[in-house]
């Protein structure tokens, strides 16, 4: 992301000249010098163009000017119409009149001052509040107007609110607004680090454009607690307008088949969608997986929310490599590569040398032929994500010494690869051996695939309770095992964390646990 600055940083936008009034003593009257306040944090801005690899979004409106003519900052407001009121301005206050009035202009200053057009004037105190004066000359404190003494008193509670903030980096008062809006999602200190490292303009954005922005998101599905990712993670889509940018992504999402409900988690996985352009970026990659890679257009929608980081990643390079390799290592032919990425996108993410290559060698060094590798990657190409030390080895040698079955099995049962070991295929197997339904010989696979019902009375020809009752006790002795504890050691342990549980909440394990 390119960043430019087209106006120095703190330049003045306008400055107003100093004028005078009189204030009332009981001896009299006394001229006093009114000044307004030029503040470099206030009143100064530096205005950005930001540009992207991808695409170029329109920001922010650039070309707001103020009631006196002069160039607004961008991230100052989106209000174009509001007004500005010369009550909400600081000013210096000084007992010696200031240069520039004749003693007639003084007379009338003064008399305007008094009268206040028949129903009282107003001037300011030295505290910066706001105070009327009666038509009886009496003074009276606005206590609907709150300057000075207040507002360093709400600077120093942001202050110390952002202290570890302030130390880091360095930050401009007016961002507090949108720091307070995005800390309402969970963002704290460190998180505004982060985003202000990855691209700092986008702690500068306007709160109320901000909040629109956001309200749109969430409004398409992106759910509120998972706002901080979406910022921490592309922190410029603070940036993009919603009517020139947000709703036309959306729109292609849609466009593609992707259901309202799916767009929400689409955009929490990749929200760098939004710096990519619809017309040059997304639409000719679609154009790619479907004429080139050979991905049906009904199925593109499942493509997409499988892995929706195939729209933002280049897919010539991603297909055209992994294409080859599997061709030129298991003789793939393109139709069974095609189903691959239909069924599991995430192939063409894997590390060629760290994730497929050494997967094959695995299966190879097992007993499986080319021809065994291309039926169990087609029909689960998941298999290319598993881990070979924590899983894939593992289940293979449940497979060949508890379930005494071959390695070919797998080309007939692929899926066993992807069950848990300790979930599914130990307590099912122990089950039915405690039980005695276990079968002589190999032990069937296929009564892993059905859900823990239908296994139930498939295979066990028992109740679902009694065999969640049966794999908790394993899975409490196997805990039990792996960190050197007996059984009874870790019953007073659960136990104990029980009577905390239940000072807390009130709840208590049913007696046949606690028995």
């Amino acid at each position: 992301m390119a960043v430019s600055s087209l106006y120095p940083p703190n330049s003045t936008l306008y400055s107003l000249s100093p004028f005078q009034t009189f204030t009332i003593h009981s001896d009299g009257f006394k001229l006093i010098s009114r000044r307004r306040r030029s503040s470099s944090n206030s009143n100064s801005c530096s205005r950005f163009s930001v540009s992207s690899s991808h695409s170029n979004p329109k920001i922010l409106k650039s070309n707001r000017r103020s009631r006196f003519g002069q160039r607004l900052s961008p991230y100052d407001n989106d209000n174009e119409n509001e007004a500005i009121h010369d009550d909400d301005d600081d000013f210096w206050l000084f007992d010696d009149p200031g240069p520039g009035l004749d003693d007639d202009k003084r007379k009338r200053k003064s008399q305007a001052t008094i009268n206040g057009s028949g129903n009282g004037g107003s001037m300011y105190s030295r505290t910066g509040r706001k105070q009327k004066i009666n038509g009886n000359g009496t003074v009276t404190l606005d206590r609907n107007n709150f300057r000075g003494k207040d507002k360093q008193e709400a600077g120093k509670s942001s202050n110390i609110k952002y202290r570890r903030l302030l130390d880091e980096i360095d930050v401009d008062e007016k961002w507090f607004p949108l720091l307070d809006y995005l800390a309402t999602f969970g963002l704290k200190d460190s998180h505004f680090i982060q985003m202000y490292s990855r691209h700092m303009p986008s702690l500068q954005i306007n709160v109320t454009a901000a909040k629109e922005r956001l309200d749109y998101l969430m409004s398409v599905g992106v759910k509120s607690k998972d706002i901080k990712k979406v910022l921490l993670r592309q922190p410029q889509i603070l940036q993009y307008t919603v009517e020139s940018n947000l709703k036309s992504h959306v729109a292609f999402l849609v466009g593609l088949g992707i259901q309202d409900s799916r767009i929400g988690q689409i955009i929490t996985a990749t929200p760098s969608i939004f710096s990519y352009s619809v017309e040059n970026s997304l639409k000719p990659t679609v154009r790619y997986l479907i004429e080139e890679v050979g991905i049906k257009r009904s199925d593109l929608s499942k493509v997409v929310q499988l892995s929706p980081q195939i729209l933002v990643q280049r897919i010539d390079n991603s297909w055209n490599a992994r294409y080859r390799f599997l061709s030129k290592e298991l003789g793939a032919p393109r139709d069974s590569i095609v189903k691959m990425v239909t069924k599991h996108p995430q192939l063409l993410h894997y590390s060629i040398e760290d994730g497929l290559l050494p997967r094959i060698n695995f299966l190879r060094s097992i007993g499986m032929r080319n021809s065994d590798i291309l039926k169990v990657s087609t029909s689960l190409t998941q298999v290319f994500s598993l881990s070979l030390e924590g899983n894939l080895k593992p289940k293979y040698l449940y497979l060949v010494n508890e379930l005494q079955n071959e390695v070919k099995s797998l080309t007939k049962y692929p899926t066993y690869l992807s069950l848990s070991l300790d979930q599914r295929i130990r307590p099912r197997h122990k089950f039915l051996v405690a039980l005695k339904k276990a079968p002589d010989g190999p032990f069937p696979l296929s009564s892993f695939v059905p859900n823990d019902e239908s296994f139930c009375q498939q295979w066990a020809g028992t109740s679902l309770d009694k065999y969640l009752a049966f794999r908790q006790r394993l899975l409490l002795k196997d805990l039990a095992k792996n960190f050197a504890l007996s059984i009874g050691t870790l019953v007073v342990i659960l136990l104990r964390l029980n009577l905390a549980l239940q000072e807390d909440t009130g709840y208590l394990l049913p007696e046949e646990y606690q028995n």
